[in-house]
């Protein structure tokens, strides 16, 4: 039944994905929004809002050269671009006679018409990737307190839990991931979209690898590499495409369902067979997973120009998160006493002898 249950949930996503990838966005047609953005590109103003810092030709390429080049260093962040300006106001004034006219939102170049706060275009999905953040630090923070204060440690100073270094790298992962988030969702530019989309990429492969080391219980240096290396090659080769040949939306989407449908599966397969004391917690963040991924596939609009599904599906992984690093120091204490008692058996046995 749970092998059917993904099968079905891996098609709904797949269907879904090729959907949104080959429907443009409503807003980029609109005549209206059109006419907006030729006039800001010739006049640098939209209604009677004017950018000083917007000297662009009709299609919105800078007469003297680059925005970034123009403008000093320090407001090279707190600033748009004319571009962007002009698409930002023309679609807030397009959305306000939308309003008017009784229409709902429409999105405009994929995104929906959010609200800026302090030039900030998402708000919500950054307060939440903040959140993401702090939350993986505390449970890092916790688990390393756990392992080499509260936990025995051999007689070099190392601890019992054989995966601890994993989970490290994972939490070093986990951390730059939200970062990378945050800022892209701060503003969304070229560098700030490759960089967001190659730290999920690099995290979600990670993770697929860690669950396939935990749940078959890999502990040899040498089976590990074995495990590793493939996935880390695709991961790898998967990111520079993205960002030095194409950044492919609807593959890159395609390639992070798999890894995180094939990770899901892996742990609720050794959720189901395992005696780990603490599999319920598990279970949470396996359940949870995947019903915070249907935020992906049924897309709403922002409320108030905030909250949509996206940020939604940010906040949904916060409290997944602490319990999910909850289930970490757990299985730290769980293997480590293993350990423990199989080292004091050995000596007895030894002594027995």
């Amino acid at each position: 039944m749970l092998k059917h249950y993904w099968v079905a949930f891996f098609v709904v996503v797949s269907w879904a994905v090729s959907f949104t990838v080959l429907d443009a966005s409503a807003g980029d047609a609109d005549p209206r929004y059109r006419a907006c953005l030729n006039e800001c590109g010739e006049t640098g103003c939209v209604g009677q809002r004017c950018f000083p810092h917007c000297n662009s030709s009709s299609d919105g390429v800078s007469v003297d050269g680059p925005w970034y080049m123009q403008e000093p260093l320090y407001q090279q962040w707190k600033q748009w671009d004319c571009q962007s300006d002009c698409r930002y106001y023309c679609m807030v004034d397009r959305e306000k006679e939308r309003e008017a006219a009784g229409d709902g939102p429409v999105k405009y170049h994929g995104k929906w018409p959010f609200k800026r706060i302090y030039g900030i275009q998402e708000p919500a999905s950054v307060a939440f990737s903040v959140l993401n953040l702090a939350t993986h630090f505390h449970g890092w923070m916790s688990f390393f307190i756990l392992l080499y204060y509260n936990l025995p440690l051999r007689r070099d100073k190392k601890t019992y839990y054989y995966f601890a270094s994993l989970w490290h790298i994972y939490a070093l992962l986990s951390l730059t991931s939200w970062f990378a988030s945050a800022v892209f969702h701060s503003k969304d530019v070229d560098l700030t979209e490759k960089l967001d989309y190659s730290c999920a990429v690099a995290i979600l492969g990670y993770s697929l690898i860690l669950s396939i080391l935990r749940s078959f219980d890999v502990k040899d240096d040498a089976v590990r590499v074995m495990v590793a290396a493939p996935l880390l090659a695709f991961v790898t080769t998967h990111i520079l495409y993205l960002n030095f040949y194409k950044l492919d939306y609807g593959w890159n989407m395609q390639v992070c369902v798999v890894m995180a449908v094939v990770q899901l599966l892996l742990w609720a397969v050794w959720a189901g067979v395992t005696r780990h004391p603490s599999r319920w917690k598990l279970w949470v963040v396996v359940v949870g997973g995947g019903l915070a991924m249907l935020l992906e596939i049924y897309d709403f609009p922002p409320y108030y120009g905030f909250l949509d599904a996206h940020a939604a599906w940010h906040a949904t992984t916060i409290p997944l998160t602490y319990i999910w690093w909850s289930f970490i120091r757990d299985d730290a204490e769980f293997v480590a006493s293993n350990q423990v008692k199989r080292l004091r058996n050995s000596n007895v046995a030894k002594k027995a002898k």
